[in-house]
């Protein structure tokens, strides 16, 4: 129950999203049930199979083309080369067909449709009306056109921030001294950074240099960097370790017992504790599933409980009421048996 609760929220949102991208293959249909829309989404059908075409071709102009090129009657290309774009956005696998002819769960078919559905660029926000345009560039036009100064200086552009009395002003402050002098000045203190700069940049190389020699393990080249230690690689050396442990017990206890009177060294019993925590984490898992599972059929079941207080159903009188109202009419039959019953 709480599949099919999910597959229907997971259908309208699909619908929705379809909706709102604009997708020609939904105008005009105004589903108000979620099973209609999971029908339409799920059930094997022409119309479902061009709506998945039509996701695919948005989500890739090139592939667009190519299935537009496809004849009406080469449905299994269609569906190879929907499947093989599916592959290739790492949403199914390569021989999946089912999931694009709609064979597959419903809750599958949804889940890949929303994923195809995020690869869809929204441009319905984006786009200008032919009005639109026409009113901006008349405003804009007439804005220019009010102020002439504005049109003068759009068409004969002049950069130039000093004007003529302001730059011989400034002329006539300046030493004559230092005017001549003022460029090579500048040279010489730029000519002067470079060098400093330039020392250093020298001096920097030569300590990175002496670390670099100090420092061994950078000197080896070529060496791959060692792998991760895995949980699966640990075990399998943990069990070699153990029989090999074992292997030498026994092999102490017979042929070097007649030379040594010491025991032979026994195995740690600190392996019943790493089982033991695996198994606490294990019933852990469960009971987090287990609690998982109870939220959804909890939810469910409220949500059959709110419907059935608002949905009416037969209660036997071949009339409909509503659980309150059968409950309100039953209350005051009661009441009137009570009345009528002598004292």
């Amino acid at each position: 129950m709480a599949g099919t609760l999910k597959e229907k929220q997971l259908a309208e949102q699909v619908y929705n999203k379809l909706q709102g991208l604009g997708c020609p293959l939904v105008e005009g249909l105004f589903l108000q049930e979620a099973d209609g829309m999971k029908d339409l989404l799920c059930a094997p059908s022409q119309h479902r199979t061009n709506i998945l075409k039509w996701i695919c071709g948005s989500c890739s102009p090139s592939l667009k083309e190519k299935l537009s090129a496809l004849r009406s009657t080469q449905t299994d290309v269609l569906i190879q080369e929907m499947t093989h774009f599916g592959y290739e956005m790492m949403l199914c696998r390569c021989d999946d067909l089912d999931l694009v002819k709609g064979l597959a769960p419903p809750l599958r078919q949804l889940h890949f449709m929303e994923q195809l559905l995020t690869l869809v660029p929204d441009t319905q926000s984006e786009r200008w009306s032919v009005g639109e345009v026409l009113v901006q560039n008349e405003e804009f036009l007439g804005e220019l056109m009010s102020v002439p100064a504005q049109l003068s200086a759009l068409l004969n552009p002049n950069c130039d921030p000093w004007s003529a009395d302001l730059k011989e002003l400034l002329r006539k402050r300046a030493p004559q001294g230092k005017r001549g002098q003022n460029r090579p000045v500048c040279g010489s203190r730029a000519e002067h950074t470079v060098e400093e700069a330039s020392a250093m940049l020298q001096s920097t190389q030569r300590v990175l240099e002496d670390l670099h020699k100090e420092c061994v393990f950078l000197q080896s080249e070529g060496v791959s960097p060692r792998p991760r230690l895995s949980p699966c690689a640990l075990r399998l050396a943990v069990s070699d370790l153990s029989q090999l442990m074992s292997a030498f017990s026994q092999s102490f206890n017979t042929e070097f017992k007649g030379y040594c009177q010491l025991k032979p060294p026994g195995l740690s019993p600190d392996s019943q504790s790493f089982h033991t925590v695996h198994q606490l984490l294990l019933s852990c898992n469960q009971e987090l599933q287990a609690l998982e599972q109870l939220a959804d059929t909890s939810s469910t079941v409220s949500v059959t409980a709110r419907n059935m207080q608002t949905d009416r159903q037969h209660w036997g009188d071949g009339q409909k009421h509503t659980m309150p109202a059968r409950l309100e009419e039953l209350k005051k039959r009661y009441s009137e048996f009570l009345s009528l019953r002598p004292a």
